[in-house]
């Protein structure tokens, strides 16, 4: 009769926890849908124009220069390519896409900790994944996390039945991962670690001479091989396809020989500080997650029933921190890499606070207890944002003063003046204007960062952006005069800057003006107008060819 009993209980536990999961599924979808409609931001913006140009057959790095991997290009122009070219369908790809990470890591977290564990890291990913403060959006790090979670799934399996199309696929998509950001290498570097730490006690067989030779070989030397060949194959495969489109050498250069001197523009000390503020913006609305983290890392050192994992949740700890390090910029987007870490790590410190009581009951208890607290506290906290449903005020509140709700509607004026064959320049960090109009490029810098860096190429790429507007002679120029649109460096060359102020009133003159009152809150649109600007800057004006 106990035992039935307790059977019972059990069942009805498992059910209870899967409904959980159910409840906070169906949230997570049911916010990300109000957000579907936020207008993109600069990197988005930046991944769909390079998408759209994908399906119009042109190959990334020749109408769009960036030092970012092709694979997010090619993923935005799947997504479009399924659900429209538009930024509703572009965030509506990233609800799937979130949605297929977090069951990936409820498979991967019940695989090392059980049902429980599993429950907890599912719903602290999707509630922390939607954070207002990540600002995780349709960003490339959501694009890394789905094959990365995939990967390690298949390697602790690989590393239990010993199945080589497992380590194959592994391979493989840690391979896509980094295709779809040079971040993915932090992931990576976490496979050769966990390979070798499960491999290793293979290395020195027990038996000697050339039979210790083949067991060597062939149980860890060849399983870490295989696993390179497949990491680097995805990489290979794009090498030759950018050669064969002509644009190896441009891709070459602006993500590796441009994105090493990127890497290296902050010093130690700007990236703690950058490291700090970040924290101080997304730990407090999810307080609660980050200390059962801690709480699960404690445990896997002290809890018997936790320190058998207590090395992959180390070295898994670190390859994730090591993934936001590149640059030291450590922006908000790019903890998304970390939240799959976090999110184990505190379902790990759920087992660990509720393995304090006794009898099964109470731990169960406990458990479900701490996981609706942790989730609860964290929608909370935010509730005002996540309910919010226009899109203007979800990009504010996300974004701050950034003009992204006013790069739409201009975009949109744009679109209404002109014909498909024309061409645009946008003078600014705005290449999401491109993808809402349609309108190609005169010129290859969609951003204009790069050309107000102390790095050596700068003053080269001013020359080339000027010279590529020239001669492509756009119908429409829109100028974007804010900081957060060119952050010019101290002591950077202004040569663009001088050629503008002559060039655009020869050849150009004004049609409309956006200003933007950051300090009031207010955006004054003066369509088909020549008002000037009340400010030297915090506005866009669009400017139209007159010969």
């Amino acid at each position: 009769m106990t035992d039935e009993s307790a059977e019972v209980n059990s069942k009805a536990f498992k059910f209870f926890l899967m409904l959980i999961l159910a409840m906070v599924m169906v949230v997570t979808v049911f916010v990300r849908i109000r957000m579907l409609a936020a207008p993109l931001e600069r990197d988005e913006g930046e991944y769909a124009y390079a998408g759209q140009l994908m399906l119009q057959g042109v190959p990334p790095y020749q109408l769009a220069y960036n030092m970012k991997m092709p694979g997010i290009y090619a993923a935005y122009a799947a997504i479009m390519a399924v659900f429209g070219q538009n930024h509703l369908a572009i965030h509506f790809g990233v609800l799937l896409i979130n949605a297929a990470s977090i069951i990936l890591i409820y498979y991967l977290s019940k695989k090392l900790f059980g049902k429980i564990a599993a429950t907890a890291a599912a719903v602290f990913f999707a509630i922390t994944s939607m954070s207002i403060n990540i600002q995780a959006t349709a960003n490339a790090e959501n694009f890394v996390v789905l094959p990365a979670i995939a990967a390690i799934l298949l390697l602790v399996k690989f590393a239990e039945s010993q199945k080589i199309w497992q380590l194959i696929f592994g391979g493989l998509l840690m391979g896509v991962a980094f295709m779809m950001k040079q971040h993915g290498i932090g992931f990576i570097l976490f496979g050769y670690c966990f390979l070798f730490l499960k491999l290793l006690p293979l290395r020195q067989p027990p038996c000697t001479g050339q039979g210790a030779n083949k067991l060597f070989t062939g149980r860890f030397l060849f399983p870490i091989l295989v696993y390179s060949f497949f990491v680097i194959l995805p990489f290979l495969v794009t090498c030759v396809i950018l050669w064969q489109s002509g644009v190896f050498g441009k891709f070459w250069f602006w993500t590796f020989d441009y994105a090493r001197h990127y890497v290296s523009l902050n010093s130690y000390a700007d990236g703690f500080g950058l490291l700090k503020e970040t924290l101080s913006k997304i730990v407090p609305s999810a307080v609660f997650i980050w200390l059962l983290g801690l709480a699960g890392l404690i445990g896997s050192i002290y809890d018997k029933r936790l320190r058998k994992h207590r090395v992959f949740l180390i070295t898994f700890l670190i390859c994730s921190f090591l993934s936001l390090c590149p640059g030291l910029y450590f922006r908000n987007h790019y903890f998304v890499l970390f939240l799959p870490m976090l999110s184990i790590l505190a379902g790990a410190g759920v087992l660990f606070v509720s393995n304090i009581f006794k009898s099964d009951r109470k731990r169960a208890c406990a458990a479900a207890l701490v996981i609706l607290l942790a989730w609860s506290y964290c929608f909370l906290s935010q509730r005002k944002c996540f309910m919010l449903t226009d899109p203007e005020m979800i990009s504010r509140v996300m974004y701050g003063g950034f003009p992204f709700p006013e790069t739409l509607r201009v975009a949109e004026y744009i679109k209404a003046r002109s014909n498909e064959d024309d061409k645009i320049v946008v003078f600014g960090s705005e290449p999401q204007i491109y993808f809402y109009s349609q309108r190609r490029s005169a010129t290859s810098f969609i951003y204009t960062y790069p050309l107000m860096e102390n790095q050596p190429f700068a003053v080269q790429m001013q020359q080339e952006m000027i010279s590529q507007i020239e001669a492509g002679k756009p119908r429409f120029i829109v100028v974007v005069k804010t900081v957060d649109s060119w952050m010019p460096f101290a002591g950077c060359s202004k040569l663009i800057f001088q050629w503008a102020d002559s060039y655009f009133p020869e050849h150009y003159r004004q049609i409309a003006l956006v200003e933007i009152f950051k300090e009031k809150g207010e955006v004054v649109y003066h369509w088909d107008s020549d008002v000037k600007p009340q400010k030297p800057e915090s506005w866009i004006m669009i400017l139209k060819r007159v010969d």
